[in-house]
């Protein structure tokens, strides 16, 4: 009887191999976490086209002990305020068969030429070619806004005095002055109809496009546009 009782120990391990794989086979597939690195790559690589310089691109590592289930066309993004420059952030998300969103971390560096100070710079002073250096490095390191041309410095003055070896930022140069305090400028005004134009005495110094002050031979002050060549526009 006892004998009879007794599974055939071959069926028995067949029957249990079988739902070993039939359980194998229902779990469903986990995501390639190498596929989301190169999904991140790719996007990355998408937002940099173009950009003027050397760029670079480095995923960073994911974690191998991550299970989340195949996605068969997972979608990266940005979140609000990011963007592929130095350390960011990509968002990398699946809608169907199984929602899930993870986020990794990444490098994407310019190497280009910027501007720089090749001597200390005094504030105020008339930048001049000969005081500026072409330098190459990581634009992602620097502050926003360096020079990369010396063609958008030279004729500026920084609004404080520099050391040599800094990088110039184009929102701490002024521009050339069109207009000096005590010029004799010409003070034009009018309309779209007519236009008149008369002499006036600056009141004080200013940019191409800024607003300054002038003095009419009469003694009344006006403001205008400052323009090169000596030119302030009055419009009506």
């Amino acid at each position: 009887m006892a004998a009879w009782l007794t599974p055939n120990r071959p069926t028995l391990f067949a029957a249990l191999a079988l739902a070993s794989a039939t359980a194998l086979a229902q779990q469903p597939a986990r995501q390639d976490l190498n596929q989301l690195k190169l999904t991140v790559e790719q996007f990355l690589q998408s937002q940099v086209a173009g950009m003027a310089g050397q760029v670079s691109v480095a995923v960073g590592p994911i974690d191998q002990r991550m299970s989340l289930a195949s996605c068969p066309q997972p979608q990266a993004f940005f979140m609000p305020g990011a963007r592929a420059w130095g350390k960011t952030t990509v968002g990398v998300r699946c809608a169907s068969p199984s929602a899930w969103t993870v986020y990794i971390q990444a490098n994407v560096s310019v190497q280009a030429d910027y501007v720089a100070s090749a001597v200390p710079l005094a504030q105020g002073q008339p930048i001049e070619a000969t005081q500026l250096a072409m330098v190459r490095g990581d634009l992602t390191t620097l502050p926003a806004g360096v020079a990369t041309d010396v063609g958008q410095v030279i004729g500026r003055s920084s609004n404080v005095s520099l050391a040599a070896g800094t990088p110039l930022r184009l929102d701490t140069l002024r521009s050339k002055p069109v207009v000096q305090s005590g010029q004799l400028v010409k003070l034009v005004s009018g309309n779209a109809s007519f236009r008149v134009s008369s002499e006036a005495r600056a009141v004080a110094t200013a940019s191409e496009g800024q607003m300054v002050a002038v003095r009419t031979a009469n003694g009344s002050q006006v403001t205008g546009i400052a323009r090169a060549g000596g030119l302030v526009e009055v419009a009506f």
